[in-house]
């Protein structure tokens, strides 16, 4: 009897990833390779300040740069995601972009090395928008967050991997290999989206329901389109408070590891391998728990694990509250992810995927540009445990005003439903 609830349970927990389209589940084994290798962008911190030497600021300016990288590359491919199509931005420009950690393997760690990662960094933001796209074409309203939910998990079933083995590389001096590892699981995990998952430009207007208004194609310029719906724009805003806080996770916390912990590279490779173990075990329960909840109400409730996840990190010194404060903020992150991307292809335009899909994400991902740059004078004017204090409380704004947001939600979906009857 209680194996056979053992397993109805299991059925349960796992309801919202059963029946996706096929491409779906290519989509989330591409992305378990791809994390399995990732281990530039985790380490990125640690390469700068450690392997080049530069100092906490200047390692942040580095970091906005990095993202601000991001800005033209995504614009552009947005627009190229939109009128060429889904599947060759993603396949040529990713696969430029691992070239380019090849050849980063066999240079010796200096700015000149840097270059050329900022360099891929622009080829992996004109395949993004085009990421994002055809996992929105390939879904609808009722699947859609169970399809980001299995993407996302997918992903962190290789980050569980992908930092402990950098943070390996790292601790003994296999840097070069940091490169290299990289560069050949992004190359296979391309090559599965080349060889099995379908162009869905060209039916992704024809696939819209009748009952989907929001998503129905439209005419004019980006643009108007953000115009008439003011909440994807102030959305992404509060989101960029989120992003804030999040950048400390990557820039913040091995800083902070290095300075309390004699092994602080391969504790901070811990914390991120049990980030994504979290992720494993915790998005289906979470998802499950979630189920039938208003999305905006599922980022506010992100937001205040943020809050006090991140925030905790300015009062606590041990291995083990650490890790608590890291399982803490990482259920908040699992909230977030599985809730933000639905609300927004809930609520774009057929037609303009590709663009929304590029504009919108820069808006929030300035909150993780300009988090190393304030975070790197905050700490060299007082403390590492005063920035995570000021992240707890930029965090408390941003949930206060993420909670607003209902009245101008349930306007916009009025005044588009009007425009559809008339």
């Amino acid at each position: 009897m209680k194996s056979f609830k053992s397993i109805k349970t299991a059925k349960t927990l796992m309801s919202p990833y059963l029946g996706l389209p096929k491409p779906i589940y290519i989509i989330f084994l591409s992305r378990v390779i791809n994390a399995m290798g990732m281990f530039i962008f985790p380490l990125f911190t640690l390469i700068l300040n450690k392997k080049i030497g530069l100092s906490p600021s200047e390692t942040g300016y580095w970091l906005m740069i990095m993202s601000l990288v991001f800005v033209p590359s995504s614009i552009i491919g947005g627009k190229i995601a939109d009128h060429m199509g889904r599947k060759k931005p993603i396949i040529i420009f990713q696969t430029i972009g691992a070239l380019l950690y090849i050849v980063c393997g066999f240079m010796p760690a200096g700015t000149e090395q840097v270059y050329v990662v900022l360099a891929a960094c622009f080829f992996f933001g004109l395949a993004e928008p085009a990421q994002s796209a055809i996992m929105a074409d390939l879904t609808t309203p009722e699947n859609r967050e169970g399809a980001y939910s299995l993407s996302y998990m997918g992903f962190n079933l290789g980050f569980a991997i992908g930092p402990v083995l950098g943070g390996i590389l790292f601790q003994y001096d296999l840097y070069n290999w940091l490169f290299w590892g990289d560069a050949a699981t992004l190359l296979v995990s391309t090559l599965l989206i080349a060889l099995l998952v379908p162009e869905t430009f060209g039916t992704h207007i024809e696939a819209v329901s009748e009952d989907r208004v929001l998503e129905h194609a439209v005419e004019g310029s980006t643009w108007s389109v953000l115009k008439s719906r003011p909440i994807l724009i102030w959305f992404s805003l509060i989101l960029l408070s989120y992003n804030f806080a999040y950048a400390q996770w990557g820039y913040l916390l091995p800083l902070h590891t290095v300075q309390n912990f004699k092994d602080g590279a391969l504790f901070y490779g811990l914390l991120a391998s049990a980030n994504g173990v979290i992720v494993i075990l915790f998005t289906p329960l979470v998802t499950k728990w979630l189920e039938g909840r208003r999305d905006l109400d599922k980022n506010v409730l992100g937001g205040i694990l943020y809050m006090v996840g991140f925030g905790a990190f300015g009062f606590v010194s041990g291995k083990w509250m650490f890790l608590l404060c890291c399982f803490i903020f990482t259920i908040g992150e699992i909230v977030v992810t599985i809730s933000f991307m639905p609300f927004l292809a809930n609520r774009t335009p057929a037609s303009h995927r590709g663009r929304i899909n590029a504009i919108l994400p820069l808006i929030m991902g300035t909150g993780r540009a300009i988090g190393p740059l304030i975070m790197g004078h905050v700490i060299e004017a007082s403390s590492i445990e005063m920035g995570w204090k000021l992240v707890g409380l930029v965090m408390l704004g941003g949930v206060i005003l993420m909670k607003g947001l209902d009245f101008l939600d349930n306007r916009m979906v009025e005044d588009v439903e009007g425009e559809s009857e008339a």
